[in-house]
Parts: structure tokens; C-alpha cells; sequence
């Protein structure tokens, strides 16, 4: 299937399923934490951006006309990284965001955890904010925490509260941290807070409801989830045979024949909800996800199709009877690890 994109991107090859949204639709918002910062219920990552890592299929070009065309669609949050091809991804959101328009769009970075130290976080800050062309960083996520300790999150984040202080961010946030993190880097903040925690969150990889989703919720802190649709096992376009051969996900257990017929069960009850809201798997999997106040989720794009359908997920209303059966099936997957 294909769905309709900007003029001048891509010519729509079959009559989609639904109409194309008007232009810059409504979409609901959610605040990041206690910030003042609102997004869009579904945001954009654009890991993909950073190289051929993802695939052969992936080019500059397409990355950002699908940037431009989520934003057509109600997509504001944008997510990228330094770490992602070494900041070619930040480069290529820079151009999308300058066409674009700054005002329109909530821009999020991160800066890697071996960038903690004093003396590395306003020098990484600023690289970043060079490479996106922009004077302010709306989010600024720690990637990850040091599992050795080898760099102090008492030194990062004081530092991070002086960028804060200066105007060069506008919220301070992580990614992939613990609770025992959480707390660590809260406790070394005096003014600023964690708005947000970016961690893995899907139907199949729902590890962080033990501890971390719950703290969050406690805590006020929005959770965006990476990787909603399983690296593209929840947009059914997997199977066993038909695995990808990127760099990234080759090795990833989610695509073994053992945990694509395991995911098949679940894949089965998307399907049956998805035909009747005339939607995709990919639309039904990122709703069940942002049925939280709490979740954000920011699926990747290669392209503007791709972009235009994960945005046509907010727009759908699961009942009652089909969240709890998606969930039913959800939890009763059981992925093996090798």
C-alpha cells in the first residue's frame, strides 16, 4: 500500500485506505514532564538519518522530506542524536528544520554518555546546536548512563544545569536510564528537573512497566518511547524469511524464526483491529502505545509515506475491548534470548 505524500516528494502509487490529512492537522499534545515544553502524541526519530546503517535504502533526501512531511501531518518532536553517524543525522534535521521553520518544530538531541564530563558537555552542546543550525536545544537527552562510573552524573549534570541557565537548552533530559539513575540525576539538579526518559517501549519489549514506567508516572516524567514498532516486527512487514540485512537489525534477536512465529500471535489480533478502523499494524501498534498521557512515541521514517502513516496513528480510537485483547496478546508473548 501507499500513502499519499507532499507534492513534489513522491507520487502515490494506490489509492490509499483513508484521505490524506489536511495540512498541519490538529494533534493532541503532551506536556514533557513539568516543562511547559507540548508535543505532538507521536513524534519523529531519526536514528535512520545518520547513514546507510539502516539499510542501503536510506538517503539524506528522503530523511528530510519525510521530516518535512510528518510535520505537514501534525509531527512536531523531532529526535536525533550526536552519536548518530557521528552527527550527519543532526545535519540532515538541521536542513529539514530550517525548511520547515524553527518556531514549528520541538527539536531533541542527546549527547553521548562519554561527553559528561565538565569540560565535554557545553563543547558537545554547541557542536550539536551547529550542526542543527539552531541557537537553542529544546530537549537535551543523556544518551546513557555510565555503566562503569568512570564518568561522575554529579559532573555532567551540573553542567547541564548551567547550559540550562544560560538559555543554550530549554529542558534536561536521559535516555535509557534506570530508576537508580532516575534518582542520582535528579539528586544532583537544584533548579531544573528530568522532563522526560527515552527508553525502549513496544508491544513485544514491555520491560520497563516493572520499575521504570511506574516510577515516571509517579515522578511526572514523560517517557519517549524508541523503537514502538519493534524495528519494524510491529509494522508487519517481517516474517521468518523475510528478515532485514542493516547493519543494526541483523543481529537483533526480535527477527529469529523462533520470536517472529512467537510475535505472529500478536501480530494476529492487530490485523483484525487494524482492518476495522481501516488503519495499518504500525497505526494500531504506535495508539495502543499512546494511549498513555504518559508515552510518547517517536517511530523512525526512511521516507515521507512512512512519516505520513505513523502520524495517522493518533488519529485512531481503540475501544475498550480491543486495547485490553491487544494487550491480552501482547503479554502472552515470550521472546527468547540467544
Amino acid at each position: 500500500m501507499a500513502w499519499p505524500v507532499a507534492p513534489g516528494l513522491a507520487s502515490p502509487r494506490a489509492e490509499p485506505l483513508w484521505p490524506a490529512p489536511p495540512s498541519r492537522p490538529a494533534m493532541d499534545r503532551v506536556e514533557l514532564g513539568r516543562s511547559g515544553i507540548k508535543v505532538s502524541r507521536i513524534g519523529l526519530g531519526m536514528w535512520q538519518a545518520g547513514g546507510k546503517n539502516w539499510g542501503k535504502d536510506v538517503n539524506d533526501k528522503d530523511c528530510i522530506a519525510a521530516i518535512i512531511r510528518a510535520h505537514e501531518c501534525g509531527v512536531d518532536l523531532i529526535d536525533t542524536a550526536e552519536v548518530y553517524g557521528e552527527g550527519h543525522s543532526e545535519e540532515v534535521v538541521g536542513r529539514a528544520v530550517k525548511a520547515i521553520g524553527r518556531e514549528e518544530v520541538v527539536v531533541a538531541t542527546k549527547i553521548a554518555g562519554y561527553h559528561m564530563r565538565e569540560r565535554d558537555v557545553e563543547r558537545a552542546c554547541r557542536a550539536s546546536l551547529k550542526r542543527l543550525g539552531i541557537k537553542e536545544i529544546d530537549v537535551y537527552q543523556v544518551h546513557w548512563p555510565d555503566p562503569w562510573d568512570q564518568v561522575p552524573l554529579k559532573e555532567g549534570f551540573r553542567a547541564l544545569e548551567r547550559l540550562w541557565k544560560e538559555g543554550l537548552i530549554r529542558a534536561i533530559a536521559v535516555s535509557n536510564f534506570a530508576v537508580r539513575d532516575l534518582e542520582d540525576a535528579r539528586s544532583h539538579l537544584a533548579r531544573a528537573d528530568i522532563v522526560s526518559d527515552q527508553l525502549r517501549y513496544n508491544l513485544l519489549q514491555r520491560e520497563i512497566e516493572a520499575e521504570v514506567l511506574p516510577y515516571c508516572k509517579r515522578e511526572g516524567i514523560t517517557v519517549l518511547a524508541w523503537s514502538p514498532l519493534a524495528q519494524g516486527v510491529l509494522a508487519d512487514t517481517y516474517r521468518v524469511g523475510k528478515v532485514p540485512k542493516d547493519p543494526v537489525r541483523k543481529q537483533n534477536d526480535l527477527f529469529s524464526p523462533a520470536n517472529l512465529r512467537a510475535a505472529g500471535r500478536l501480530l494476529k489480533v492487530l490485523r483484525r483491529v487494524a482492518r476495522a478502523h481501516r488503519a495499518t499494524v504500525a497505526q494500531v501498534s504506535l495508539n495502543w502505545l499512546a494511549r498513555s498521557p504518559l508515552v510518547v512515541p517517536i517511530p523512525g521514517a526512511k521516507r515521507p509515506a512512512q512519516a505520513e502513516e505513523n502520524a495517522g496513528a493518533a488519529s485512531l480510537e481503540l475501544t475498550g475491548v480491543e486495547a485490553r485483547a491487544i494487550d491480552a496478546a501482547s503479554r502472552a508473548v515470550r521472546l527468547e534470548t540467544f
